[in-house]
């Protein structure tokens, strides 16, 4: 392969409708789901309310899906977000956002998942004071290898992780199960329908704390957006997209609230209040040690899922990048043998470690990974959501072979949730979201930096 081959190659439809199935619902279901339903619990306080949380989070999620869809079927683009925001709002908000995902939102996101999959893996086998930072790195690397060999590879490998991840869940929903049914260990719960029913009404909770709910429901929902980075490689029409966002949201939706459901089967609304990790307490009460020690391995896995995904689409970006900035055209090299953006996917995990040791220094590597991403991700997600407005108005001649239905209320609504979870973010999290910020402001100064260079190349040349 020479470098002119791979600097012209172009992504190809490789992926079918299963695959880019398994790769949106390997991104959504993470770690979240394995520990915000006891958060979610206390600050709604009642089980209506929060199944509530749960199914409005599917629904707003929904609304999300389909203004993506509309913009992915328009403009199938390997650049996904990047290519939206650049048709939008032109290339210095596209390359800010490039630089985000790279710096912030991406590796931010996989060093996050890792953290997650190295302190589970260190209550199965720990390996020294810096085990969860060690484990983390491996799956980086392990992984990096996986996807380098091609998106055939790595769209199979996503295949196999999705399945383990939601038998995973299925486990926690038998757990659940088992004990309703009278297994041992099981405390008298009310029918939980019932109940959901009488509590929606006799105790609601307070906006701050439902909106604070919310917070932490759509966090765990969130990854779905990632889809947009596969419409160049999808393979059918246009409106492939669609289906595939909505049958993995719909399959996310039922799946979670099944979860949530054996939660409170086996603990009840109290019960999954007061716990610290929700999945692991229903496991040891239904199946004891054992139990604890397959929910271990079930979060593991789910890390692992997640970062598998999030490379498959992350290095996309990287590659768009690196297509429209001369100065960066390492990075928009395509391998045409394998299907990968493989210099860019590279420069991705090297950032990712970085960002593991860096957080592998802190105490609380998980937490810091927390605050560094979400301002960011949010106000570029808001961004997003206006730019199906602007594309209406700016290009009203574009084929669009979906369109969103009740336009402009249901994109409208979709970025006033933006722009809430972006004021959540800011007033929970602290120096994280300052550093997130700072990176970022160092992308306008690299832009600056490289604006100067093509205008004195320009200058040069004339």
């Amino acid at each position: 392969m020479t470098s002119s081959a791979s600097e012209h190659s172009q992504p190809q439809p490789t992926l079918g409708l299963r695959e880019a199935v398994a790769i949106i619902v390997g991104i959504v279901i993470g770690a979240g789901i394995f520990k915000a339903p006891s958060l979610v619990a206390q600050f709604t306080g009642s089980p209506g309310w929060m199944l509530a949380a749960w199914v409005a989070g599917g629904v707003i999620s929904f609304i999300g899906a389909l203004c993506y869809a509309e913009l992915a079927a328009a403009w199938p683009h390997a650049g996904g977000d990047y290519h939206f925001l650049q048709r939008a709002y032109g290339r210095r908000v596209s390359f800010l956002f490039a630089w985000a995902r790279f710096s912030v939102i991406t590796t931010g996101s996989i060093a996050l998942l890792a953290f997650v999959f190295g302190d589970y893996m260190s209550a199965l086998l720990p390996l020294g004071s810096y085990s969860a930072a060690i484990w983390g790195a491996l799956a980086i690397l392990a992984l990096t290898w996986v996807n380098a060999r091609g998106i055939s590879a790595s769209a199979s490998t996503q295949s196999w992780l999705t399945l383990a991840e939601v038998l995973g869940l299925v486990l926690i929903v038998a757990a659940g199960l088992w004990l309703w049914l009278g297994g041992e260990g099981a405390a008298p719960v009310a029918p939980i329908i019932g109940e959901a029913a009488a509590s929606a009404t006799s105790s609601t909770p307070s906006m701050a704390m439902l909106g604070l709910a919310m917070v932490f429901v759509l966090l765990t929902y969130g990854g779905w957006n990632e889809a947009a980075y596969l419409s160049a490689e999808l393979r059918g029409s246009r409106r492939s997209m669609l289906h595939a966002l909505g049958i993995s949201l719909a399959l996310i939706t039922v799946l979670y609230l099944a979860v949530n459901l054996a939660y409170l089967y086996g603990l009840g609304i109290q019960g999954m209040a007061k716990s610290e990790a929700v999945a692991a307490d229903l496991l040891r009460v239904a199946f004891g040690r054992t139990g604890e020690t397959l929910i271990s391995l079930a979060v593991a896995v789910a890390a692992l899922t997640s970062i598998n995904a999030t490379m498959i689409v992350g290095s996309r970006t990287n590659f768009a990048v690196g297509r429209d900035w001369p100065a960066l055209h390492a990075l928009g090299r395509w391998h045409p043998e394998r299907g990968v953006p493989a210099a860019a996917l590279y420069a991705q995990s090297a950032f990712a470690l970085a960002l593991v040791v860096f957080g592998g220094s802190l105490r609380s590597g998980f937490q810091v990974m927390v605050d560094y991403t979400a301002p960011v991700f949010w106000t570029f997600f808001f961004l997003c959501a206006i730019a199906l407005i602007v594309l209406r108005v700016r290009e009203p001649q574009t084929p669009r072979p979906f369109k969103v239905p009740l336009y402009p209320v249901l994109p409208l609504l979709f970025a006033s949730v933006c722009l809430y979870m972006l004021w959540s973010s800011l007033a929970y999290v602290k120096a994280g979201a300052l550093a997130g910020v700072g990176v970022l402001v160092i992308g306008g100064v690299l832009l600056w930096v490289l604006e100067r260079k093509r205008t004195q190349e320009v200058i040069g040349s004339s």
